[in-house]
């Protein structure tokens, strides 16, 4: 049955029931939008005032996502072009306990989305802070090594001349000289007999005994001593230099027709307290010295060279 012309009765009532399945059903979803519902559901799942709503579309119109995506093929490339361009965009994302705010390229098909917020990245060490106050010092640690020494280095400049020190205590010279003579001739005993001299020429401080014959040191060093004799005619002349107890040198002149002089020298280093002496050898031969009692043939000498103290 026709009424004014239009459409049949039947044909109507189905236009008005797909009409209110469209506007009480869900909007057709791309698959990029069934991905971010599965993310929306869950993050849904903690707000309690939407739970039951979505559950609700959820398990009503299972069917009307398949017959969108098959009735419709254009708007779902254009929901994908759209999804992809939102894709781009940061929106700002929800809090717990408050409503996703939604965004759609089409009014008639929401979409809802969480909306995504830029957060500022900042590298905290280019970051530079104030200088702080400066530590406590550290405790020394250990010496090193020593290094080896290097090369010498140049000559520096010459300096300028000093002034003039104080006047120095005097040289203290030390001296020791002797010079002794006899005048009367002399033979030998049976012992051994000391030459005691007469005739005092020289004898520097008094280290010569003219009484004992000998002389004593008393600044340490080295001397110089000589011998002179005159020996007599077809007789022997034998007589020692001494050194404390000890023979140093010999003066000897065979027996002659005639007489002559002999001479002896050495230089011997003496102690403080020592003693040198010239002795008569023990008459076992005819053994005299000749002399007379106006001339001096027989002289002994000695004197100091070197003291010890000048090194």
């Amino acid at each position: 049955m026709k009424v004014g012309g239009g459409p049949p009765p039947s044909s109507l009532c189905a236009w008005v029931v797909l009409l209110i399945l469209v506007e009480s059903g869900e909007p057709y979803r791309t698959p990029y939008d069934q991905e971010q519902g599965q993310n929306r559901e869950s993050t849904d799942s903690r707000l309690d005032s939407r739970t039951d709503t979505r559950d609700y579309h959820r398990d009503a119109r299972p069917d009307t996502r398949d017959y969108h995506r098959d009735a419709r093929p254009d708007t779902w490339d254009y929901h994908r072009d759209a999804s992809e361009v939102r894709g781009k965009e940061c929106q700002r994302c929800c809090e717990p306990g408050e409503e996703v705010r939604t965004q759609s390229a089409d009014p008639q098909y929401p979409q809802h989305y969480p909306q995504y917020q830029a957060v500022p990245q900042i590298n905290i060490t280019i970051l530079k802070g104030e200088k702080g106050e400066s530590g406590q010092r550290g405790p020394y640690g250990k010496s090193g090594k020593s290094g080896q020494s290097g090369p010498r280095g140049p000559n520096g400049i010459k300096g300028t001349k000093g002034s003039i020190g104080t006047p120095g205590d005097p040289c203290k010279v030390q001296y020791a000289a002797f010079s002794v003579g006899r005048k009367k001739a002399i033979h030998s005993n049976d012992y051994y007999q000391t030459l005691v001299f007469d005739t005092e020429l020289v004898n520097l401080y008094g280290h010569f005994n003219m009484f004992t014959g000998k002389f004593y040191c008393y600044v340490p060093g080295i001397y110089y001593f000589s011998l002179n004799v005159h020996t007599w005619n077809q007789k022997e002349t034998y007589v020692h230099v001494m050194h404390n107890e000890r023979e140093v040198v010999i003066l000897y002149a065979q027996s002659s027709d005639r007489s002559i002089m002999q001479s002896q020298s050495l230089m011997l280093e003496l102690e403080r307290e020592d003693q040198v002496w010239v002795r008569l050898f023990k008459g076992e031969r005819e053994n005299a010295i000749f002399s007379d009692d106006f001339d001096t043939y027989i002289t002994f000498n000695g004197h100091l060279i070197k003291p010890k103290s000048e090194g």
